[in-house]
């Protein structure tokens, strides 16, 4: 009976793993919902983690812009076609010109000098019926009271996101928006990396944060300084000089002397408007516990809307049903009608209406997934992603092939955007050091670094990442630059030689290493080695080992250990702002197409550790000041070149860095994905974009077909196994207690 059980069994779990074969056939590899295919939504990758910040007046982290760009709308932003780029209205009507005043407030022409401008005053109009999304900040009863502003503690239940509210409303945007979000720059609450930059410029703003700083302290006093649920700041009750609403849907902002570059801050999401009841609907007890903040769950009158929101997994946004259609623009480049980007000419955007993106941690299986067609944009923000498969083409006669069948054709092009390795200048070994020698000893040390790191040699090593080796901080892009030319050669690493710029030798780094003090990466006085951190600002992936590692052979050319202290971008921002970092790599993509913006990295009262503002290497110069100072009064001209080229000098000089490379700019895009014309500086790109969804899902059908032949010889092994299950059982059958067949036994 063992024998015939176990016959059987045998029968069964063939059966069964042959219907479960049957069962695979109909699978595919797609990681997307049944269907998804043919929808209208588009898919793509965030790398490493989800934004950390998402509340405009926090924002300036590349990540945060596939989210930010897309949900809120500054007063200007960028023609989506056009280059040079050119501001163009979004919730303002039109962009203005600057009114002078001098300092008896008299008007003054609009070529008055800069030192004769006590003030620029900007009178812009915003656009009537501008509606916010869909939130429950903005709910009312029938007598118009706000349902959801009065919350006590506990009554905020199992809710975890604005949807988890029965009821949503909207309002109109006006002016008194933007008044507000400018105050909320002076806030004590929240990382605001740019308050440095406009407490300088915006008449009365640095007093203001003080002001802010002593009544939030009183909102806060007796309460537990380590709670999460605080007060609401209300910024409407405390006005501010250089920013008011004169009417509805007029806003005046007063800017401190010439500052030219203050248009192209209008188009980036720090002046994105923020409601005022959006911070009072977030500052009710038990919301920052359950992630319920502006940081996660924006508010905005743009094209689209956040609606789902899982930390380091995955961001879903939808189309904003309250967004007004702004039209596709009608004017571009030569060349782009040939490419099909002006045939949606005067068409309502956005086209898309849902947007997933999902988070990756590692680039293999975000690679694959873009070329099986499951992600539609590898990477919805970065410009970059493509040149790796131009590389692989390039490397492989088959591999082109197969590329070429899928249609990918990736454009190469120059942006505007640069990588570097750059130093703490607070550390007492790599920064600034606190005596005139050890100023001198430590400023030989980083010249010598910056020699060493061979950024030449980076590109060849790092094909699908490579650039132009910079020599400095602009490139070509920007005014001012001049990469690529004898004078803009930067003579601490380079000499100029045939036409090109050439590194200087080993050698010379390491003559420098004994004339700091450091022969051999030793220290002369205590023979100890010299022993550096790199802080890093993501894990060290399998992916980004090889780079890692490459870094710390640089150093050692000059006998210098790095210790390496990866971490994820979150902890190196924690790090940085504590002041904790030592060397870094670090990279800048361009707010606005001006030196200031590459300049300001730099600039003193930026300090990361002192300021939390965005010179991460805490590079404080009295005399780069004075030139920055200068700098931002300028119009591009000869003046202000001389000014850029000093500037640069002393960037050289110092080496608060190592200039790195302007990489290579090639987007990663399917061609289902119509009006694709990737650039850094527009981030607000998603409302251009049209999904063919009817040609990938063939495309995608197409490339990801099941290969059959194995599951044809599963199913011939299976039905095998099956058979010869069963001829065994049917013998085992026939058998008498002795062994012998039925059929053969001996008649009595």
């Amino acid at each position: 009976m063992q024998v015939l059980r176990g016959l059987a069994a045998t029968a069964r779990c063939a059966a069964a793993a042959l219907a479960a074969t049957l069962a695979l056939s109909a699978c595919n590899n797609s990681p997307w919902n049944q269907g998804d295919e043919s929808r209208n939504l588009v898919y793509s990758a965030m790398i490493e983690n989800t934004p950390r910040h998402l509340d405009p007046t926090a924002s300036y982290w590349s990540n945060d812009t596939a989210v930010t760009y897309q949900v809120y709308e500054p007063l200007y932003g960028y023609h989506y076609l056009k280059r040079p780029f050119t501001l163009v209205p979004k919730t303002a009507a039109e962009v203005v010109q600057p009114k002078y005043l001098d300092k008896q407030g008299r008007p003054l022409p609009d070529d008055a000098p800069g030192e004769q401008i006590a003030l620029s005053i900007y009178d812009v109009p915003i656009k009537p019926g501008i509606l916010y999304a869909p939130h429950p900040a903005f709910a009312r009863n029938a007598q118009g009271e706000y349902l959801y502003h009065q919350m006590r503690a506990g009554e905020l239940g199992e809710r975890r996101t604005p949807w988890d509210f029965a009821e949503r409303g909207t309002r109109e945007l006006v002016a008194e928006d933007f008044v507000y979000a400018i105050k909320r720059h002076a806030t004590t609450r929240i990382t605001a990396p740019i308050y440095g930059v406009f407490a300088e410029y915006v008449q009365g703003l640095q007093e203001y944060g003080e002001l802010i700083k002593r009544e939030d302290a009183k909102l806060r006093q007796g309460l537990d300084p380590s709670s999460l649920d605080k007060p609401f700041l209300d910024f409407r009750r405390w006005p501010l000089e250089g920013a008011e609403a004169l009417d509805k849907h007029t806003l005046r902002l007063k800017i401190r002397g010439k500052y030219p570059q203050w248009k192209y801050w209008m188009q980036m999401t720090f002046l994105a408007p923020v409601p005022w009841e959006a911070d009072a609907f977030y500052a009710q007890p038990g919301m920052a516990e359950r992630g319920l903040t502006l940081d996660v769950w924006p508010v905005g009158t743009g094209p689209y809307m956040m609606t789902e929101y899982a930390k380091d997994r995955r961001i879903v946004m939808e189309k904003n049903p309250n967004y007004r259609g702004e039209p596709y623009p009608c004017e571009g480049m030569p060349g782009d009608e040939k490419k099909g980007l002006l045939a949606d000419c005067g068409k309502p955007t956005p086209f898309i209406d849902k947007i997933v993106l999902t988070v990756e941690r590692e680039a293999t299986p975000q690679r694959n997934k873009f070329r099986d067609g499951y992600y539609d944009l590898e990477v919805f923000e970065r410009t970059d992603t493509g040149k790796s498969y131009l590389v692989e083409a390039d490397d492989s006669d088959e591999v082109r092939a197969q590329y070429k069948a899928k249609g990918f054709d990736f454009e190469q092009y120059s942006d505007v955007n640069s990588y570097w390795i750059s130093f703490n200048m607070l550390d007492p070994v790599i920064g600034w050091g606190e005596t005139a020698e050890q100023r001198k000893r430590n400023r030989l040390l980083r010249q010598a670094i910056t020699i060493a790191i061979d950024w030449e040699e980076y590109s060849k090593v790092f094909p699908k990442k490579a650039g132009e080796t910079a020599q400095g901080l602009l490139p070509q892009g920007i005014p001012g630059s001049r990469e690529g030319t004898p004078e803009g050669v930067n003579p601490v690493t380079h000499r100029w030689v045939d036409g090109r710029a050439v590194r200087r030798s080993i050698d010379d780094a390491r003559r420098m290493m004994v004339e700091a003090g450091y022969p051999d990466g030793r220290d002369a006085k205590s023979g100890r080695p010299l022993v550096l951190n790199y802080d890093y600002y993501a894990p060290a992936s399998p992916e980004r080992k090889p780079e890692i590692d490459w870094v710390v052979k640089q150093f050692a050319k000059l006998g210098i250990q790095l210790e390496v202290r990866a971490t994820d971008n979150n902890q190196f921002q924690d790090k940085v702002r504590k002041g904790k970092h030592q060397v870094f790599w670090l990279g800048w993509n361009a707010d606005y197409p001006d030196a200031e913006n590459f300049l300001f990295l730099f600039y003193g009262p930026n300090a990361k550790s002192v300021s939390d503002g965005e010179n991460t290497a805490n590079y404080i110069s009295p005399e780069f000041d004075k030139l920055f100072a200068k700098l931002k009064n300028l119009d591009d001209g000869p003046e202000k070149q001389r000014v850029i080229d000093e500037m640069t000098r002393l960037l050289r000089d110092d080496a608060p860095l190592s200039f790195g490379f302007y990489p290579y700019a090639s987007a990663a895009v399917h061609g289902w994905i119509k009006n694709s014309k990737p650039a850094i500086l527009v981030r607000d790109h998603a409302r251009y974009l049209r999904l063919d969804a009817e040609q990938r899902a063939s495309q995608v059908r197409l490339w990801n077909e099941p290969v059959l032949w194995p599951l044809a010889v599963l199913v011939l092994l299976g039905a095998l196994a099956v058979w010869l299950a069963r001829r065994a059982l049917q013998r085992r059958e026939r058998l008498d207690a002795r062994g012998r067949l039925v059929d053969d036994a001996p008649a009595s």
